[in-house]
């Protein structure tokens, strides 16, 4: 299959795969309201006009035009007013309160009178609030554990990426190669990348640590190597020279002194680096790795507005694009295509395997961001209506231990102003990402 096909591909796996999780996080709220009794009038994915639609049950279900999100709608979200309003009084926030409180009760008939939303206890309405999340978050480990488990994590193999032209200091590893630079052992003995590590020093090359130990371990001696190249097998004789190298933890980490300078020890050197082969893991990794994936999400959720300052700069031409800045789901789009293209080289081939890892961690990506940034404690998004619940819950505790009446619902409809702020930010900081994503995008590959 080429790359245009693949890249075609790799955009409809993320299309697919963005109306799927909009699709069962809004299905994580729906579940539990109608097993509390709540009506739910539409479970909708998409916004805009409707593409179709039809009513099981009393809910109507449909697609709509703009697949970038969803909604379910339950009746009763908002409490009566407790009192009367006053025209004299009704200030236009007011005003727009009541009258979107007035519209929420157009679909009660008496059939609802006991099947509304706030009527629901507390622990149920945040069972409710929290579905949606819960099932990006599950969507998210579910991810993970396929690319865990079905395709593997990058690990060092015995192929060859990389073979140095000659040895560089440790301060400069990245500098070009000088004619005052000694020939690197591996390079001058006819290695290329590429070459696959069969055995080093008569021992077989089951993983890369076995290289490597044979090839610090042999100092300045000469050592039989045998190496795959294509359909051929090649049986070299290399000596490796004696050269201060990095030292490295048990995990792989460098060493460093309290000054942050790397410590070294003087070892065998050859001037080779391995490529990176998918290798599948224990499932025992996923935990690990979700709740290592949740925190960076959480880390940068933090960080919105310096990123989106960053944004605001890249578009007048202040700054260059940050490889680590914020996406949107055409930048994500634009990810899988330019995976789904690339051919990579002789020592790292693009493989479909790889491409197909790719694909399904940017979904799990997507869905934990998804988690992460529907916990906010904003309205219109998940979290604000959580916190609506808790705080219920904390009043009605107090007034049970001061011996009061109950005060009631929470009237979260008196956050709306908040609501619509928040949701007018969400729109403009959308609007600027994928303008951002369309005329200064991040490339990932080449």
């Amino acid at each position: 299959m080429n790359g245009q096909v693949l890249a075609v591909v790799g955009v409809l796996v993320i299309v697919l795969g963005v109306m799927v999780s909009i699709a069962l996080h809004e299905l994580g709220h729906m579940v539990p309201a109608k097993r509390f009794g709540v009506r739910c009038s539409q479970y909708m994915i998409g916004f805009g006009p409707t593409l179709w639609s039809t009513v099981r049950g009393g809910t109507e279900y449909g697609v709509k035009a703009i697949p970038l999100g969803g909604y379910v709608r339950m009746l009763g979200m908002f409490p009566p007013r407790q009192g009367p309003v006053h025209a004299e009084n009704e200030g236009r926030w007011t005003a727009l309160v009541e009258q979107a409180r007035r519209d929420s009760y157009l679909e009660v008939g008496p059939e609802d009178a006991d099947r509304l939303f706030y009527q629901r206890p507390v622990h149920q309405r945040l069972i409710i609030m929290l579905g949606g999340p819960t099932m990006n978050l599950l969507l998210g480990a579910l991810f993970i554990g396929i690319v865990v488990t079905g395709f593997g994590l990058p690990e060092p193999s015995t192929r060859l990426s990389v073979v140095q032209e000659c040895v560089l200091p440790i301060d400069a590893p990245d500098r070009p190669c000088s004619p005052t630079d000694r020939r690197a052992p591996g390079a001058a003995a006819g290695l290329r990348p590429g070459d696959v590590v069969l055995s080093i020093g008569g021992v077989e090359a089951g993983s890369w640590d076995t290289v490597r130990a044979a090839i610090r371990e042999s100092g300045d001696r000469e050592i039989p190597v045998v190496v795959r190249r294509g359909d051929s097998t090649l049986s070299l004789r290399i000596t490796p020279i004696i050269a201060d190298r990095p030292r490295h933890d048990e995990s792989g980490e460098m060493l460093r002194s309290d000054d942050g300078r790397p410590l070294t020890e003087k070892v065998g050197f050859l001037g080779v680096v391995p490529a990176e082969d998918l290798q599948p893991q224990s499932l025992s990794v996923v935990p690990g790795m979700l709740a290592e994936s949740v925190g960076q999400i959480a880390g940068v959720v933090v960080r919105i507005p310096e990123k989106m300052t960053g944004i605001v700069k890249v578009i007048i031409g202040e700054e260059e694009r940050d490889p680590e800045s914020l996406v949107s789901i055409v930048g994500i789009g634009r990810f899988a295509g330019e995976v789904g293209a690339e051919q990579g080289t002789t020592a790292e081939p693009m493989t479909l395997r790889t491409k197909l890892a790719f694909w399904v961690s940017l979904l799990a990506a997507l869905n934990l961001a998804l988690f992460v940034f529907n916990l906010l404690p904003l309205l219109p998004l998940d979290g604000g209506h959580v916190v609506g619940a808790l705080w219920e819950a904390v009043r009605r505790a107090v007034a049970r231990v001061r011996r009061r009446p109950d005060p009631g619902p929470v009237d979260v409809a008196k956050a709306l102003p908040l609501a619509y702020g928040v949701a007018s930010v969400l729109i403009g900081m959308s609007v600027l990402l994928i303008y951002a994503d369309i005329v200064r995008p991040i490339q990932i590959t080449g």
